[in-house]
């Protein structure tokens, strides 16, 4: 077969062509970054903060084990820092809504009772509407039934209110019988799917390494979690579990927790989300 000659000119124009490529590598996008943590960190801290993150968490009612909340009144400030949100409230736990039954208010009337309490927060706080708002859900697990009419009676009410329902919940499976497992969202979304409910928006905390790469501000891409078609992934706590983090607790601090640069008495818990306004709250 005969054989042609590159013209001079294409091999210049193939040389140059490859050293663009060496000298201009491709970076993957990383997906946004943010931070939640039950003590509001303060207003000067927010500069300082909006370097690395790109959203808070932020609840509109106490959160878990504390009697008040600081980050009351802040939606304003943290806007102009440029930060976007993922707005929580605090759920019932099972031996809350427990004593609440035996003394007459039915989970599913306690769960829209605390719907309306949140979505009364919302509007004081000027969250438009639309906005998602998440039930903390701290039990993992197969709720039972009491949970899960007390959650499904929240997410129904706030699906009614012009805002949207979403719960933080987890992603890490549990024993569920003989050979079988199941996360918390895995059993919602059955729920919701058998009783034809409103769609539900997913914050997942799982934080055992593997999947999750423990306190790195490298996060790692949702679709690592575990759990698919999720608004945000919490992949490390502070304090980390030690029974399902040792395999990534030298990126803790030595006392387990996971702290902000150049914030160092500040402890928070990290996620990555879909969006930098995760519950479209700006």
């Amino acid at each position: 077969m005969r054989r042609f000659a590159t013209p001079l000119f294409a091999l210049l124009l193939l040389a140059a062509a490859a050293c663009a490529q060496q000298s201009s590598p491709v970076t993957p996008a990383q997906n946004p970054i943010g931070f939640d943590s039950n003590e509001y960190p303060g207003d000067t801290a927010l500069p300082v903060l909006r370097r690395q993150f790109a959203f808070a968490g932020y609840w509109l009612t106490n959160p878990p084990g504390e009697h008040h909340n600081t980050w009351q009144g802040k939606r304003d400030v943290l806007v102009r820092n440029g930060f976007g949100f993922l707005v929580l409230a605090n759920g019932k736990t099972d031996a809350e809504i427990t004593r609440k039954k035996r003394i007459g208010t039915p989970p599913s009337a306690l769960g829209a009772k605390d719907a309306a309490a949140t979505v009364a927060a919302a509007q004081r706080e000027h969250f438009p509407t639309a906005t998602i708002l998440f039930l903390d859900q701290e039990e993992g697990g197969r709720l039972n039934p009491n949970q899960s009419a007390y959650l499904l009676g929240w997410t129904e009410a706030v699906s009614r209110s012009g805002y949207l329902p979403g719960v933080y919940a987890s992603g890490q499976p549990v024993d569920d019988g003989p050979g079988k497992t199941i996360t918390t969202i895995q059993n919602i979304r059955d729920q919701v799917a058998a009783q034809h409910l409103h769609e539900i928006a997913f914050w997942v905390y799982q934080d055992a390494c593997p999947p999750a790469p423990g306190c790195t501000m490298q996060p790692p891409p949702l679709t690592a979690s575990g759990t698919p078609d999720i608004t945000a992934w919490q992949y490390a706590q502070s304090p980390r579990r030690k029974e399902i983090t040792s395999a990534c607790s030298k990126t803790y601090a030595a006392d387990g927790n996971c702290y902000a640069a150049d914030l160092p008495k500040f402890t928070l818990d990290l996620s990555v989300a879909n969006s930098s306004d995760p519950s479209h709250g700006r």
